[in-house]
Order: structure tokens, then sequence, then C-alpha cells
């Protein structure tokens, strides 16, 4: 019984951290992120060590981030442009900003 329980709370425990680190962010236009286009639209992101994985329905982006601590949280989720270029995404309510490489031209 103390094992199932034990069990419950760890997958509960795990389900709770996992959602932790989802986040919605809007794309306005096209974007480009690590040389692939994403259409504009409603995208869920979520960082791991220093990647971040980008979905909209069933399309998913895997692209290396380097995962940066601001002093101050973000009061909102904002994505910062470099053109049609994310440079980063800063995680409202947060400290946390994904700062993506620069590449060139996005493909699809």
């Amino acid at each position: 019984m103390v094992k199932k329980s034990i069990l419950a709370f760890a997958t509960l425990a795990l389900a709770v951290a996992s959602a932790a680190s989802s986040y919605s962010v809007t794309f306005f236009q096209p974007v480009v992120v690590n040389g692939q286009t994403l259409k504009a639209g409603d995208y869920k992101v979520q960082y791991s060590d220093n990647k971040a994985t980008i979905q909209q329905g069933k399309k998913v982006t895997e692209v290396p981030v380097k995962v940066e601590t601001n002093a101050d949280k973000y009061s909102a989720t904002s994505v910062r442009l470099n053109g049609a270029q994310v440079e980063e995404i800063r995680l409202g309510g947060t400290n946390t900003k994904l700062v993506f490489e620069k590449t060139g031209a996005g493909t699809n």
C-alpha cells in the first residue's frame, strides 16, 4: 500500500514538474527558429537543459537554446525578433529567458 502511494505521489510530482515548464507563445507573423520557418499562430514552448521544443498541433520543432536567468521575473511571455529571426523568448512569470542561436534564412 505504501509503495503504491509513493508511486502515485512521484507520478503526480513529475506531472506537475513537467507542466511547470510549458509555456504558450503566439507568433503574429511567420518566424525563423534555428533555420526553420514557423507559421504565425499559437505554440507551446517547453525547455530542458539546452533544448527547446516548440509545438503547434502535431508539428514539433526542437532547437538548441541557451537558458539564461534574469534578476527580475518577466511579467508576460514575450518574443524578441531580429527581422523574422527569433532571438529570444522571455517566459512570463519566471526569471527565464531562452536565447536562440542565430542562423541563416529559413527553410521549411
